[in-house]
């Protein structure tokens, strides 16, 4: 018995930002729930403090974007934050980049491979996922660490 096969376009690349930017809202309340002192020194099993990871997360996004847009993978060059507030602040100017930035992808860029920093070679739509998905990987380590200080992290599904 034959099957018929037809391509169906899921996701559009509103909907990509639309996703991201509703984890992005999950971590940054995520990040508003440690204790200043916590976010940068507390961890468990010899992971990273909670903070390190969402510097991981800046480091990525808007050049993940920027990558995907011109071929060109360059590093994140701001300064690391050492304060909650230094981080959120950075975190909002970040997340006002993406929703400017994304929309200067070429459509063709989503489909096309690149080795985005030296290091991972897939197409600019797996790369941004790979962003998404890390960020999500992090952020339950970030879930682990609030439920250990006896606090309730955010809540997944309530992403506006």
């Amino acid at each position: 018995m034959a099957t018929e096969t037809t391509q169906v376009n899921v996701l559009t690349a509103e909907d990509v930002l639309k996703n991201w930017q509703g984890h992005r809202r999950v971590t940054r309340r995520t990040i508003e729930a440690f204790p200043e002192d916590k976010l940068f020194q507390f961890s468990v099993g010899g992971m990273r403090p909670f903070s390190e990871m969402a510097w991981e997360f800046i480091r990525m996004a808007v050049p993940i974007v920027d990558g995907v847009t011109t071929g060109k993978w360059e590093e994140y060059k701001g300064s690391k934050p050492e304060t909650k507030s230094e981080l959120l602040r950075l975190w909002d100017v970040q997340t006002a980049a993406l929703d400017e930035k994304f929309w200067k992808i070429p459509p063709h860029r989503f489909s096309e491979v690149d080795k985005a920093f030296g290091q991972w070679e897939m197409p600019g739509q797996a790369t941004i996922q790979y962003a998404i998905d890390n960020e999500i990987h992090h952020r339950g380590q970030g879930y682990v660490y609030l439920r250990a200080l006896g606090i309730a992290p955010p809540h997944f599904w309530e992403r506006d």
